[in-house]
């Protein structure tokens, strides 16, 4: 599961939500974006970033890693590539902080003695999601964050939970929103279920989300860009090809009678099952499209 780019999702929707993790947050924290910047000579690319606009600087920069796995020496790279940053952008900023995001204290850095300086001083800010408390009792978007750390068992009463808050507590706007990222975490911690289980554990129809409307125009485009490669013959088999890859993983193995029937339907009968694929959620269903298409 790739919680960091989860944990960016976050950032980018609720630049604020960092702060909410600190416990003196800046009090303007409202007018900071969260970006990724990168820093030339050495080359380091900075994923999780806040700034201020232009225009309030000098201010502090703030600096945020995600490790959900150990890393002996994360603590080298973090401290290196914001000082050098800062070094880089002095005029812009008076001071710099970082905010390290574990998921328990288990995953932090072992050796920790050469940094003891910055790391017990207020400028670097260690949250370990499972000591912030009840899911149910955090704020709505930090209950996001350590959606991500909870047992699997727990997982799917704590998301319907959230996504009940989410009805009752926010705009309609945002609540869009917060749907969609619940929605994408259990689609990463549940990669084994079908959709009809994923929709039956939340409680949700996911063909009014985003994030399946995203899965399904993937699925389209990846046949249509090898059918524009290739000949059109060729291309007509890649994109039967590239559909049937996308029915296995869906659905399971298919039989090789499904196999020929996909690889011998015309180019537009194949446009028409990449958009139907992602509404199927047994090869019973694939066998019954595929029969009234061909009888």
């Amino acid at each position: 599961m790739r919680r960091d780019s989860i944990f960016y999702k976050l950032f980018q929707q609720s630049p604020t939500l960092l702060f909410e993790l600190l416990t003196n947050p800046p009090t303007n924290a409202d007018a900071y974006r969260f970006d990724s910047v990168a820093v030339k000579e050495p080359k380091f690319e900075i994923d999780g970033v806040f700034l201020l606009p232009e225009s309030e600087t000098p201010g502090v920069v703030y600096f945020c890693e995600v490790q959900f796995q150990k890393d002996e020496q994360l603590y080298e790279r973090v401290f290196a590539e914001s000082s050098l940053y800062f070094y880089r952008n002095r005029t812009r900023f008076n001071d710099w902080q970082a905010v390290v995001i574990y998921p328990s204290r288990n995953t932090e850095q072992s050796n920790i003695y050469p940094h003891r300086g910055l790391l017990n001083s207020n400028q670097v800010h260690r949250v370990y999601l499972d000591e912030l408390g009840d899911i149910r009792q955090l704020p709505l978007w930090v209950a996001l964050m350590v959606l991500t750390t909870i047992e699997e068992e727990e997982a799917p009463e704590e998301a319907r939970y959230l996504l009940t808050r989410t009805d009752q507590e926010v705009p309609l706007a945002e609540g869009r929103v917060i749907i969609e990222i619940v929605t994408t975490i259990m689609m990463y911690r549940f990669e084994q279920l079908s959709q009809a289980e994923v929709e039956s554990m939340l409680g949700i129809t996911l063909q009014q989300t985003r994030v399946y409307r995203e899965i399904k125009e993937e699925g389209r485009e990846e046949g249509r860009e090898e059918g524009r490669e290739e000949g059109r013959e060729e291309g007509r088999e890649a994109m039967a090809n590239a559909i049937s890859r996308q029915l296995t993983k869906r659905l399971g193995k298919l039989s090789e009678e499904m196999r020929s029937s996909i690889s011998g339907l015309s180019l537009p009968v194949l446009v028409d099952l990449s958009e139907a694929l992602l509404d199927f959620t047994t090869l019973a269903d694939l066998q019954s499209w595929l029969e009234g298409r061909t009888n």
